[in-house]
């Protein structure tokens, strides 16, 4: 059998092909960027066959590398971008309609009414999500009743519904031109952000499914997190070495960087620094039940245990330097960021609040916009990128906050990954607001080396989570260095301006 494992993370902007070693460490890797769909105000959406594509490009550029050959591939890992719904139908293959991204809000006004109808309560308890947009479960019936004929074909049984990774397994393992082989799969942390999962008993809710007008047979069976689901089928254009090699992980972006970051035991904390801002605490067996608007799910499941956490997440992180540099043109690199927030002792006084698409946790407010307070007229470029790095370890703050408060913990570090992870000032500036250490590890792919090695422990590429944990090395711990009075002053001023930012849009 290979040794190696290849790991596919579809994100959302862009899907990458990482080849992982025994060790952990990254061998090669290629990543193709797709397009994003803004229809309308507040609306995201993704072409599926595009991500698809994508996909497929990365792995056959990995592959075209030579850096490993096929035949020593043992397996493959998938991690995604949670939520964001896919709707096709299995005769053709195609979908009816884009993906509905996680980001999109267009399901507002549907989430107002299910609140109005005294679900809200009921979602949370068996779900562990409260009702917002953000989830699956909306976007899919917005898709049944605005897309002709999609409903009768649906109850017809023509139609499945699956997030990320279920359409990758599906098309991997044959899609349309082999029904025979295809598998309709989805793991236990992506089956748990769809708010239709009961995360207690393991099962789709089918009061939740009836009440929000879900036909049951569109939706996945809901598997383990390190499993063999099927094989690689033959005459895949471009993935023809990889024939027949076994897809033996999926897990939800988050909870993959949770599990790459080797917090196998209770208590301990990761967060993850990519387009939106996400803060994962392992909680065990147990799940915690968030009086703070957190929220409580399925880590991975690993034959028949399933391991819980809590999680807040901020909705843009990484997506505000993306806006510096693509809208406002402030920057040209997040590097330049980094340097121009680095040229000023402080943002002089301005804060930046990223609610682009709304706020997340612990506010959940879904008619927040983004907004910047405290304007003078000495304010520069500097002072705003300084501003952005700060509003993106402010919103952690909170989530901490709620973190500890909920479930009893003092959390004394925290493990951090992602794309801005690289920034020495961003983490400098997190710990100092957060009063913790702050370890960033040597290998910062965690989210696809977590997919990884769900993948590899299905097929015995490694033994136990204890072979995992002795593969982590540390890059560099940050440690607070901020008077505490300023500590205060300026979370102060932060929670002054979130006020400002919520509920700015008129609800529908």
């Amino acid at each position: 059998m290979g040794t190696y494992v290849l790991s596919l993370d579809q994100g959302t902007t862009s899907s990458r092909a990482i080849v992982f070693d025994k060790k952990g460490n990254v061998v090669g890797k290629a990543q193709n960027e797709f397009t994003q769909i803004y229809p309308e105000a507040g609306w995201v959406e993704h072409d599926p066959m595009e991500i698809l594509y994508s996909q497929f490009q990365s792995i056959t550029g990995v592959l075209a590398s030579q850096i490993v050959n096929p035949k020593d591939i043992a397996c493959i890992g998938i991690t995604n971008q949670r939520e964001t719904t896919i709707v096709w139908n299995k005769e053709t293959g195609k979908p009816i309609y884009n993906a509905i991204v996680w980001q999109c809000r267009r399901t507002a006004s549907m989430c107002e009414r299910l609140k109005d109808e005294g679900l809200g309560e009921y979602i949370r308890s068996k779900t562990g999500l409260v009702v917002d947009a953000y989830f699956s479960a909306t976007k899919i019936k917005w898709i049944l009743d605005n897309v002709p004929g999609a409903m009768s074909l649906a109850e017809q049984g023509k139609l499945l519904f699956g997030t990320v990774e279920t359409w990758l397994i599906w098309n991997l393992t044959g899609g349309a031109s082999s029904p025979k082989t295809a598998v309709h799969v989805s793991d236990y942390s992506n089956a748990s952000r769809t708010m239709l999962f009961d995360v207690d008993n393991l099962c789709w809710d089918k009061m939740l499914c009836e009440k929000i007008g879900i036909p049951m047979n569109m939706l996945p069976e809901v598997v383990p997190s390190s499993q063999v689901y099927g094989k690689v089928a033959p005459n895949i254009i471009g993935l023809e070495a990889l024939e027949g090699v076994p897809i033996s992980g999926a897990i939800g972006d988050q909870t993959a960087a949770l599990f790459g970051q080797a917090c196998f035991k209770a208590g301990m904390a990761k967060n993850t620094y990519g387009t939106g801002c996400f803060l994962l605490m392992n909680t065990g067996d147990k799940r915690v039940k968030s009086k703070n608007n957190l929220l409580s799910g399925i880590a991975w499941g690993i034959g028949d245990k399933v391991e819980y956490a809590i999680e807040g997440s901020a909705f843009n992180a990484g997506s505000v330097i993306k806006w510096l540099r693509d809208e406002l043109h402030i920057i040209d690199s997040a590097a330049r960021c980094d340097e121009l927030a680095k040229s000023v002792p402080d943002a002089n006084g301005i804060y930046m609040v990223p609610a682009f698409t709304g706020l997340g946790a612990p506010y959940w407010d879904m008619y927040a916009r983004g907004c910047i307070v405290g304007l003078t007229r000495g304010v520069n470029n500097a002072h705003i990128c300084r501003a952005v790095l700060e509003s993106i370890s402010f919103q952690v703050v909170d989530l901490l906050n709620a973190m500890s408060e909920d479930s009893g913990i003092e959390i004394f570090d925290v493990r951090v990954d992602g794309g801005a992870s690289v920034s020495d000032i961003l983490l400098q500036i997190q710990c100092d607001m957060l009063d913790v250490e702050v370890n960033r590890p040597k290998i910062v792919e965690t989210t696809a080396l977590g997919a990884a090695y769900l993948a590899g422990l299905a097929v015995g590429v490694w033994k136990d989570q204890e072979e995992i944990a002795n593969n982590r090395e540390v890059d560099k711990i940050f440690t607070p260095s901020i008077d505490p009075a300023k500590r205060d002053k300026l979370y102060a001023g932060w929670k002054k301006a979130v006020t400002r930012a919520m509920n700015w849009e008129d609800q529908e």
